[in-house]
């Protein structure tokens, strides 16, 4: 293996991995210019490494190092994979040596945290490598990016006890090897982790099945840019929901777990049509399943964010309050949620307490110990939500 210095500019080398049957497996690492965590990104059976090749430097540059790999018998890699027998005998004997030799090539690397780990794969064969890996170093992978593949039932059995990995799915309604739509829907309901979520491209119906995802049989599927990687293209703003992503799961200050909005469709009814009382018994069942677990959460922050602003929208100040006292209890670090408080105690004539919560959102925002809120923790957003409170810090000392 190629020993890296301590990365002083963020640097991309192609290395020589050595897996357990000696076979020579190539990567290109990608140094951050400072210590970090890591990322293993595995391509997609008809692409190679280089398909990661933008993300894996756009990762770098937030901090993040990372190693892409070309797996066993693609790209520069050496070995075997010509057949179907060649096929069966690599998933049984060598590819778990495969993946652990990448876990252990990234992890050695200087100025890696080795106990904060994400992986990333795209296509059947790159996400049934990441999630694998993740079962095989539970302690390790923090975090997960999954595009347009599937897995077998141990990387489900994985997945579905896995309760505390964040998981980020992603799928195109335009993907040309269907039914990998349906699969990676599976793979979402199978997952137990509430901090989950899935970017679903959709279209007006799915591409038709033409033949299997397989480097053996490169470009009898006209690429639809709908599958793995691929889909960078159609959708140039994914690499940055991915590096987001890894940002907010590797590097941010751990968050309570998310709430999936379909999920949590009943308690989101009681607080767009229960009223106050409605509100109430939410806030009631919140308090209830605290007292089991200290960070349950009953829905998510921005979809309770919506119900409120669309109150104070109809003029229920009071009803739009109550919603937002029910946000700060639920996400009391939220600088966003401070100042939809403000707002709205603004609009109900209490100045005093609309300053107090502005107050707490710019401490929030100065503090930097939290994200923005639970869904967003981007400049552009911190910047939106501090002129917001400035205008009802205005407001509210503002003479009569």
């Amino acid at each position: 293996m190629i020993a890296l210095a301590t990365p002083t500019k963020n640097v991309a080398r192609d290395v020589d991995l050595k897996s357990g049957d000696g076979t020579i497996l190539k990567g290109t690492y990608f140094a951050a210019a400072k210590p970090g965590p890591g990322v293993l990104l595995f391509h997609q059976s008809n692409r190679t490494r280089k398909s990661w090749d933008e993300l894996a430097a756009q990762l770098a540059a937030a901090g993040i190092h990372v190693l892409t790999l070309d797996s066993r018998a693609h790209g520069e890699s050496g070995g075997k994979y010509d057949n179907e027998a060649n096929r069966a005998a690599y998933w049984k004997t060598w590819w778990p040596s495969d993946l652990d030799a990448a876990f252990q090539y990234l992890s050695s690397q200087a100025g890696v945290n080795r106990e904060t780990i994400g992986a990333g794969g795209a296509g059947n064969q790159g996400v049934e490598s990441a999630i694998e890996t993740a079962r095989r170093h539970p302690a390790q992978v923090k975090s997960l990016v999954l595009l347009s593949g599937e897995t077998e039932r141990p990387g489900m059995e994985f997945l579905h006890q896995a309760s505390q990995l964040p998981e980020l799915y992603v799928m195109d309604d335009n993907d040309e090897y269907p039914p990998t739509q349906e699969e990676m829907k599976m793979l979402y309901i199978t997952a137990s982790s509430p901090m989950k979520q899935l970017v679903h491209y959709s279209h007006a119906e799915d591409a038709p099945w033409l033949w299997y995802e397989t480097f053996l049989d490169n470009g009898k599927v006209p690429a639809k840019g709908g599958h793995g990687t691929d889909m960078f293209k159609p959708h140039p703003e994914l690499p940055g929901t991915i590096v987001h992503w890894f940002k907010s799961t590797l590097l941010g200050t751990p968050a309570p777990p998310l709430v999936d909005t379909l999920a949590s469709a009943q308690v989101l009814n009681q607080l767009n049509f229960g009223g106050i009382a409605g509100i109430a018994e939410v806030k009631q069942q919140l308090v209830e399943a605290r007292k089991k677990d200290p960070q349950a959460q009953l829905f998510p922050e921005v979809s309770a964010d919506s119900i409120g602003e669309d109150y104070e929208r109809e003029g229920d100040t009071k009803t739009a309050l109550e919603v937002f006292k029910l946000l700060e209890l639920a996400y009391p670090q939220s600088a966003d949620v401070q100042n939809d408080l403000a707002d709205a105690y603004m609009a109900n004539g209490e100045k005093d307490m609309a300053r107090e919560h502005a107050q707490k959102a710019l401490a929030l925002l100065d503090s930097h110990a939290a994200p923005a809120s639970s869904w967003s923790d981007t400049e552009e957003r911190r910047s939106e939500i501090r002129k917001a409170v400035e205008q009802t810090l205005k407001k509210a000392s503002a003479k009569q």
